[in-house]
């Protein structure tokens, strides 16, 4: 999910530096008009924010207290947000998954769906039904099953948004004789499911049945269901193994010969019709009301290796039954999924809260366990792909920017400006009340670029002023006059360009609603906390930087103190001394 996100953020910023150092320049030497440039007078704000960074600068020890116990609160806060793998989205597209009971034949199913379908046209905002016969969403092959999408009107054209036109619909099929019927999205999977896995086929359908139990008694789940082994009816044919032997017949002539009367003969051994240069295999069986007869089933012709025909019920125990539809496998355990909706607009991982909490899913008996599956298996490794993406991404930052600064302190000062976005992204998604989800994760991921930007911008040219001999002090604080316009200018310019993607404009804009909401939160915080917490932490990282370089130096050279020409020298190289006028190297060209 975040391959294709980084490969096109990484190229556009390529060629976004390419126009900016070629294009960029050519059009300001044709455009810009010649004359000397006016530096305008601060404004209130300007002096109001100036002061503050005079105090702020007095107290940084405050200041950076402050800023560690902002981020320590926004992670603190992030844990009370629900998370969810994809938002709720108004796609203008229902799909439903519906079932009848085992046993039921495709006539049931096509008679349950055309009431299915009459039901739903009985709402105006539902323009096409569309019914697959026969197939589960997920492609399963079933008679029993049959797959239900309903298109809707636009959602500016209608008054009622999806997810209550899905609890109506719903709502309608649950009137229908014999008919489970529940809402998947567009993967076929559930909203909510997870698995119960073992070996011992009826202790997970005894659970299963518990956990579904349990899970409607809550209130928070709808539609729950699980893909157990239902029992269906079936005719037994339990050989006499003493009677088989006696007569020297094996359990494969029984076998093949259910085989052949039932699903016919296979292709190598069917005859051939001939039509010119066509051959047309002809498969003989028994017809449909035969084979539900069990007296034609008794009477099945057997044959013996002496040549001899016996029938069926003189080798066997014929009999009516019930055994499993389906039984489903994972990893070589047998496995029952079970899956829910979400009622009220609860997201995934209140559901998988609830889920962990219950008696039966604490409780379980040795030889069965719980394992996630669906959106909520995938939730789980988008987040530890992100936490992956995230750590990898910082330490590639912090070694571009100790190449390009030469300084590892300068550089954690950059990146000390990243855990203020934190709680930008905690208030907008709060305010919004909005999830984390997968579109948030991303947003994240692109703050990370974006924030150190403004960090960038101050601490570089704050270098840049100590080295033509300005204090420390006082080019922080020219830093932050000179650079709070185009800082304040860029972030107002990207918030405004996330604006429409916030108001989740047109079909499936709640998918990329989050991610607007999380980078334009977590921009106009980190600016303007960036703006008061790089200064001073900027001045707390060149002290430690003074002090590294003073500590290494005495390590390395004992009797340095012995070399004031040397000493001196290197204090007017490293930017300036903490307090006082720094000692400017004298330069030829000015």
């Amino acid at each position: 999910y975040f391959k294709q996100f980084g490969l096109t953020v990484a190229v556009a910023v390529f060629f976004s530096l390419l126009v900016a150092r070629l294009i960029t320049p050519m059009m300001a030497a044709y455009f810009l008009r010649s004359g000397g440039h006016v530096e305008p007078k601060p404004g209130l704000a300007m002096r109001g924010y100036e002061w503050l960074l005079r105090v702020t600068l007095r107290f940084r020890w405050v200041t950076l207290g402050a800023g560690v116990a902002f981020f320590a609160g926004s992670i603190y806060a992030m844990g009370f947000l629900p998370s969810g793998f994809i938002p709720r989205e108004d796609a203008s597209r229902i799909v439903f998954s519906m079932e009848l009971p085992p046993g039921s034949l495709l006539e049931d199913t096509r008679e349950a769906a055309d009431e299915v379908t009459r039901l739903m046209r009985e709402m105006p905002e539902v323009e096409n039904v569309y019914v697959v016969g026969g197939a589960s969403p997920t492609g399963t092959l079933e008679t029993r099953r049959a797959t239900v999408v309903a298109d809707l009107k636009h959602k500016s054209e209608r008054d009622i948004p999806q997810h209550e036109i899905e609890a109506i619909l719903l709502a309608k099929m649950e009137t229908i004789p014999d008919v489970r019927a529940y809402f998947v999205n567009d993967r076929g999977e559930r909203s909510l499911a997870f698995g119960v896995m073992g070996t011992d086929g009826a202790l997970l359908d005894e659970q299963a049945r518990k956990i579904q139990s349990e899970m409607a008694a809550t209130g928070k789940f709808r539609g729950i269901s699980s893909n157990a082994a239902l029992d269906r009816p079936e005719v037994i044919v339990e050989p006499d193994l003493d009677r088989l032997a006696e007569l020297g017949i094996s359990t494969a002539t029984i076998s093949e010969t259910l085989r052949i009367a039932t699903m016919g003969d296979i292709d190598a051994n069917l005859a051939k019709f001939t039509v010119g240069d066509r051959q047309i295999p002809i498969r003989v069986q028994l017809n449909e009301v035969a084979r539900d007869d069990i007296n034609v089933i008794a009477e099945l012709p057997v044959p013996t290796p002496s040549g001899v025909i016996v029938p069926l019920s003189s080798v066997a125990e014929i009999r009516f039954g019930q055994g499993p539809s389906s039984i489903s496998r994972f990893n070589r355990e047998r496995r029952v999924v079970i899956g829910a909706d979400m009622a009220a607009g609860a997201e995934l991982s209140e559901g998988l809260g609830t889920v962990w909490e219950l008696p039966a899913v604490k409780n379980m008996p040795a030889g069965a366990r719980i394992q996630e599956t669906g959106d909520a298996e995938i939730m789980g490794e988008v987040f530890s792909g992100f936490a992956t993406a995230m750590t990898t991404g910082l330490m590639l930052v912090l070694v571009v920017l100790i190449l390009l600064f030469g300084s590892v302190f300068h550089s954690f000062t950059i990146l000390g400006s990243l855990p203020l976005a934190v709680g930008g992204v905690v208030a907008a998604l709060w305010l919004t009340n909005s999830a984390v989800s997968m579109p948030v994760v991303i947003g994240i991921l692109m703050l990370m670029g974006i924030v150190t930007k403004n960090a960038i911008m101050l601490v570089d040219f704050a270098v840049e002023e100590v080295k033509h001999g300005i204090t420390r002090k006082e080019a922080i604080i020219d830093a932050g006059r000179k650079r709070a316009r185009p800082i304040v200018m860029t972030t107002i310019a990207m918030s405004a360009g996330m604006i429409p993607a916030a108001l989740a404009f047109g079909d499936g804009g709640e998918f990329r609603a989050p991610m607007a909401i999380a980078v334009v939160g977590g921009l106009l915080v980190s600016t303007f906390l960036s703006l008061i917490f790089v200064p001073s932490f900027y001045t707390i990282m060149d002290d430690a930087a003074l002090g590294t370089a003073w500590l290494f130096r005495w390590l390395v050279k004992p009797n340095a103190k012995d070399e004031p020409d040397e000493a001196e020298g290197y204090g007017a190289t490293v930017h300036a001394l903490p307090h006082g006028p720094a000692k400017q190297m004298p330069i030829a060209a000015e």
